[in-house]
């Protein structure tokens, strides 16, 4: 099979013909149609994230495609069904607390780093081995939209955020980091959960002009400065805050994430999903007293839980959930390299770059 490989760090993708992975017990082969190629994609393969990805290795954040081959323990999935590549593999030997890696990506701590020892490669390539549970129907779509519903990528880590905040039909949520990628799809998916309104907050004020024209008046734009403040981000609305969702860069200041999440109303929730303070700074430093007599909940999320998927895929399937918001950029796996850089370039809201097999 024809797979785009990253020999070492620092230098391009080659393209070349590889062996077809052999499946075993507990796995599928997918025929990769479409892989996403996210946007700091050329910052991982150069060095400069430091990502623990092994090299040789065939990258890939996941993708749709048509199942190969399936093992005798799957019960429901047949030859030719369509699926998502869920790239989140999780150990299956501790359901407490499972280890991660994203197959083809990254992985978390020495269980996830073990994990991706195995399942290494991702979906640069016309097939791909992944575990029985992440490949996940989406049901016939017309090959032609492959590349559309790649957008599950993004979409299902912003439903993730949503599903931990146990965000209900009615609320008001305050997305921060709302003009990047995973802010921006958060605020599509939770109008499309019913939110009664977005307090949209973010620096670049054209993206959240956008935000306001394609989503109407239940979006909130609060355009983000130095001096940021909890009043003016809870004066945006006339709704108590009863949700916030944080999806902040490293290279914000922590002040900016307090402002947010001290801006939910008493018994209101809140989820991390950010990189704040990964490259060092300041730490959050919340005040213990507001914390425990507002009885606000904090947690952290990383990825999702594996059946939100299918809960997002249904409301696709309903047409809450337009995936036509998305554009979409096509390049095939020969025009690799070109797809890195196009990414890269081509940064923001409701922008897909995309490899075709």
């Amino acid at each position: 099979m024809k797979a785009a490989i990253l020999k070492k760090f620092g230098a391009p993708l080659i393209v070349e013909h590889v062996p077809m992975p052999a499946i075993g017990t507990g796995e599928v082969i997918v025929d990769v149609v479409a892989a996403p190629m996210v946007s700091y994609a050329r910052d991982v393969f150069s060095g400069a994230r430091n990502y623990p990805l092994p090299t040789p290795v065939i990258p890939g954040l996941g993708g749709i495609g048509r199942v190969r081959e399936a093992g005798p323990d799957a019960t429901h999935l047949n030859i030719g069904d369509w699926v998502f590549c869920d790239p989140t593999v999780r150990s299956r030997d501790d359901a407490l607390m499972p280890d991660i890696a994203l197959q083809g990506w990254s992985a978390r701590g020495k269980g996830g780093a073990k994990l991706q020892t195995y399942h290494r490669d991702g979906t640069f390539a016309e097939q791909v081995r992944i575990p029985t549970e992440c490949a996940i129907p989406i049901g016939h779509i017309d090959a032609s939209n492959a590349s559309r519903w790649s957008a599950l990528s993004v979409l299902t880590i912003a439903y993730g955020g949503l599903v931990a905040l146990d965000f209900r039909p009615g609320e008001t949520l305050l997305v921060n980091g709302a003009t990047g990628n995973f802010g921006s799809a958060t605020v599509q998916v939770a109008l499309a959960m019913g939110a009664r309104c977005v307090v949209a907050v973010g620096r670049n004020e054209t993206v959240l002009e956008d935000l306001r024209r394609r989503f109407g008046e239940r979006l909130v734009p609060v355009r983000l400065s130095e001096d940021a403040s909890t009043a003016a981000m809870q004066a945006a609305t006339q709704n108590p805050i009863d949700a916030v969702l944080d999806f902040l860069p490293p290279h914000v200041p922590a002040t900016v994430a307090r402002a947010a999440v001290m801006s939910v109303r008493p018994y209101g929730r809140v989820v991390l999903m950010g990189g704040v303070g990964m490259l060092g700074g300041e730490d959050l430093a919340l005040p213990y007293p507001w914390i425990m007599r507002n009885n606000i909940t904090i947690r952290g999320q990383w990825m999702y839980e594996a059946k939100s998927v299918t809960t997002l895929i249904g409301l696709i399937r309903v047409g809450l959930l337009d995936l036509e918001q998305f554009e979409v950029a096509e390049f095939g796996i020969d025009r690799i390299n070109e797809a890195v850089s196009h990414a890269f370039r081509h940064a923001g809201p409701f922008r897909l770059t995309v490899t075709t097999m």
